[in-house]
């Protein structure tokens, strides 16, 4: 009993004391409360202050800044109108300049005016006095300085000429020499005719046979005139087609080493020499190429390039004359900078048209450039079938294989011509020169490779010489075809003859 009240109280106790020190707690954190709020009061207000000063000191700053710039633009606006009025000054003077500078170009005119007036005036009167045109007056004068100073002019046109001249030959000299000692070939003549040997004469009436069946199946199946003559132990073969003459020797030769010579064995035989002739020709343009390094041609290309071998032009062989013609235009390539393959390609196939001239219409460069286009040839090199027979070449490599096929023609003992051919070039070159006016006589010497004109001293002076070479050279090139050069020499000779007695 005693324990339940004294617990009671002290539950009584414990509420009264914790109420106590709860009030007092909340006291103590409202006072806090209001000094913090107190406090919060009185640092707005001081916020409230500074940022009141800061807004007035900016208001400050700004009405400054604007007064300022105010000053600044009115001093502004007063030198552009004072510079607007300076410019309106200079304007009004450069209005004032030009219109002085337009007087003066009107009085300018008109002082050109009187003056041509004056002039026209005083060339009428001289023209009176002098009884001659102003332009007869000139040629007058033209006349007289060039007889004065024509001297002058001519020696110095044969300075500068002879000194050009000497160095360009020397260069040409140079890379020709070069060339053509790096490149020497030998020339063997081809000849319309071939001789078969006979093991006997008595081999010539098998060959004729029978009433001449048998040299008649020859001269049919291949093209060619077989000549039995009073040649010991030989025959002739006779035809301007050599592929036809080596069928035929070929044939005869089989025939000769068989012993039986009869019409079908004749037809066994020449069938066996075109096919072996046909291997032979494919061998040559084989080896043509081989010898150059050229790779990548059509085969029927080859083919017609190796019928070549029997073809000759002036009895000079067209597959050497080609192949020679490559290699030197390569060299000569090398030494100007030009492009070596296009050169030695367009050199070995420049007379490609000559295979198959008798075969097809027209003239063979033309014919060679319709070929390499047919084979898709490029046309820097299809071009030099035409090129090498045209006076002024359009591409480098043109007049270098041109210049290939003159040295190539122009060698000692690489062609030849008939004695009617070559007197007739002698008297188409003299009538040439003496057409000219003031030529007294002309002579083709060195086997055509020179002309010689001699003229009438009278008529024709040293610059006219000079002319008239030249006029001589051009006609030259433009009526006559030649191999190489022919050199024009003019001679003006005058001779005074007095006899003392």
């Amino acid at each position: 009993m005693l324990l339940a009240i004294a617990a009671v109280l002290a539950f009584i106790v414990g509420y009264f004391v914790r109420k106590y020190l709860s009030g007092k707690e909340v006291k103590d954190a409202e006072s806090k409360a209001e000094n913090l709020i107190k406090e919060a009061k009185n640092k707005q207000r001081e916020y409230l202050l500074q940022a009141k000063d800061k807004a007035l000191k900016i208001i400050d700053d700004a009405k400054r800044e604007e007064q300022e710039r105010r000053k600044e633009l009115f001093h502004i606006q007063q030198r552009l109108e004072k510079r607007e009025s300076i410019f309106d000054q200079k304007l009004l003077d450069l209005e004032n300049k030009q219109q002085r500078l337009l007087d003066k170009a009107r009085e300018v005119e008109e002082v050109k005016e009187r003056i041509n007036k004056l002039k026209e005036e005083q060339f009428q009167k001289l023209e009176k006095i002098a009884k001659m045109t102003q332009a007869e007056a000139k040629d007058v004068l033209l006349q007289n300085t060039e007889r004065v100073v024509k001297d002058d002019i001519l020696g110095r046109i044969k300075k500068l000429q002879a000194e050009g001249q000497e160095e360009l030959d020397q260069k040409a000299k140079d890379i020709l020499g070069i060339a053509i000692q790096r490149c020497s070939v030998s020339h063997a003549q081809e000849i319309t005719t071939t001789t078969v040997s006979l093991p006997s004469d008595e081999m010539k009436g098998r060959i004729i046979g029978r009433e001449g069946r048998n040299i008649r199946s020859i001269e049919q199946l291949t093209g060619v005139e077989i000549v039995v003559d009073d040649t010991p132990m030989a025959i002739t073969i006779s035809g301007f087609s050599p592929i036809r003459r080596q069928v035929a020797k070929r044939a005869l030769d089989s025939l000769i080493a068989d012993g039986r010579i009869h019409p079908a064995r004749i037809e066994e035989a020449i069938e066996n020499a075109k096919k072996e002739i046909a291997i032979e020709i494919k061998k040559a343009g084989e080896d043509a190429l081989y010898d150059l390094g050229i790779t990548g041609i059509d085969p029927k290309l080859v083919q017609i390039l190796g019928r070549l071998k029997f073809r000759t032009s002036y009895g000079h062989n067209v597959l050497l004359h080609s192949l020679e013609v490559a290699h030197l235009a390569g060299l000569i390539a090398e030494e100007v900078g030009a492009d070596v393959t296009v050169c030695k390609k367009g050199g070995l196939f420049h007379d490609i048209g000559k295979a198959v001239d008798h075969e097809v219409k027209g003239g063979h460069p033309e014919i060679g450039y319709d070929i390499m286009k047919k084979f898709n040839m490029p046309e820097d090199i299809a071009y030099i079938c035409i090129a090498h027979h045209e006076d002024n070449p359009k591409t480098l490599e043109g007049i270098i294989c041109k210049v290939a096929d003159a040295i190539s023609g122009a060698r000692p003992g690489a062609r030849k011509d008939t004695y009617e051919r070559y007197l007739q070039r002698l008297e188409e070159l003299e009538n040439i020169a003496n057409r000219f006016a003031g030529v007294q006589k002309s002579y083709a010497i060195q086997a055509g490779r020179e002309i010689r004109v001699f003229v009438v001293p009278e008529s024709v002076d040293d610059l006219e010489s000079m002319k008239l070479a030249q006029g001589i050279a051009h006609q030259i090139e433009e009526e006559l075809k030649y191999p190489g050069e022919i050199k024009v020499t003019v001679i003006r000779e005058k001779r005074i003859t007095e006899y003392a007695r």
